[in-house]
Parts: C-alpha cells; structure tokens; sequence
C-alpha cells in the first residue's frame, strides 16, 4: 500500500535552502543524519499535464488566501514574483536562497484534497 510520497528540490545549496524551508516556511523536519533534514510537507495533489518531455517537475505549494500569505512571507524578506491569474489558480513564485523557484498558489479549482 502506497502510504504518502516523497519529493525531491534539487539544489546548488542544498543547506540554504533547508534553512529557508525550515525557518522561513516553518516546516517541521526530521534529520536523516549529518543535517540532511527530512520535511513534513502539507498534504499533497499530483497533477500530470502534458509537455515537450518526461522528466520535467515542479512544486507548487497551495494556500487558501495567496495575498495574505505573501503579505506574511515579505515580513520575513521573502520576495515574490507578481501574481499570474491562470484558468486553473492564481500563482506567485518564491525564489529560494540557492536562485532556485518554489510556487505559491491559491486554486481556483476544486482541490482533491477536500474530497471524502
């Protein structure tokens, strides 16, 4: 039985970019050994759209209210990109200490999370 998934961001400085996961988003972690630390993430959707190639992901973060949930990351320093408006949600991104990007949306749709 499937019980939960793991994802992978890589990284040019991984340790940096733990750091903002774990002070920054406040995400509780767990250290594997050597500082190699572990996040427990929010519950999580997968959704598969097409592209040019395999091998191509992203991570997107969900929240219920995108405005107020940038309004409190920029009192951390987090700076984030304007907001696009898409058919399925509206998007920002974050850029992570290593110059990596992480984004940030507010669905429009109905989340497979809410279903019972």
């Amino acid at each position: 039985m499937i019980s939960g998934a793991h994802v992978i961001v890589y990284s040019k400085n991984a340790e940096a970019d733990r750091a903002f996961f774990r002070d920054v988003l406040g995400f509780k972690s767990v250290d594997a050994g050597q500082g190699w630390l572990i996040f427990a993430l929010p519950p999580a959707e997968a959704a598969f759209h097409p592209g040019e190639e395999n091998g191509v992901h992203e991570l997107y973060l969900m929240c219920d209210d995108l405005k107020s949930e940038m309004a409190a990351l920029a009192k951390k320093n987090v700076k984030c990109s304007e907001i696009q408006e898409a058919q399925w949600g509206s998007i920002t991104k974050m850029r992570l200490p290593a110059g990596g990007d992480v984004h940030l949306y507010q669905p429009k749709h109905r989340k497979a999370l809410d279903m019972k």
